[in-house]
């Protein structure tokens, strides 16, 4: 009698069946091991540079948001692409007052604290908001991680002012 885990009807030991079917529901990133989140290939080829654009292919894609980690997409067959291969800073994996906090409408974190230095509040959030309702934006395509940025505008909105009032 066979035992299942000798080996199965193509030949492969279980072990590397399973392996593969591991492999095949891992959605982590092959660096920082966090799962990343789906993006479309239209998304990685709007952000990844001219020079890297044959390297996007049939893979499926997600979009590593772990601050620490270099990799911007990764693939379901390995390819990667990190933040030097791509074409503008990215939210997540930057800092200070060049970080993008709106793609589709330009701001960055420097908009905002000096906003808030000046006038002790940010009419950004608002603004981004009546462009969206406007039907203004493209965030899927237009943002690195393929969703929209307002919940990133008010995190740092919200940090920028609390940050404000504590010098107060």
């Amino acid at each position: 009698m066979s035992h299942c885990c000798n080996v199965n009807q193509t030949g492969d030991s279980c072990a590397a069946v399973l392996t593969e079917n591991r492999r095949e529901k891992d959605f982590r990133c092959a660096e920082c091991r966090v799962e990343g989140r789906p993006v479309e290939q239209q998304t990685v080829r709007h952000h990844v540079k001219h020079e890297h654009l044959d390297r996007v292919n049939g893979e499926t894609y997600r979009f590593c948001s772990d601050q620490a980690c270099e990799v911007v997409y990764y693939g379901d067959g390995g390819t990667r692409f990190t933040v030097d291969d791509v074409r503008e800073l990215v939210t997540t994996k930057t800092q200070g007052d060049a970080r993008p906090i709106c793609y589709c409408f330009g701001f960055s974190e420097g908009d905002a604290r000096g906003e808030i230095a000046r006038t002790g509040a940010t009419t950004i959030p608002t603004t981004i908001s009546r462009l969206i309702k406007s039907g203004m934006c493209a965030c899927e395509v237009r943002n690195p991680a393929g969703v929209c940025c307002l919940g990133e505008v008010n995190r740092t909105v919200n940090l920028l002012s609390a940050e404000h009032n504590a010098s107060r």
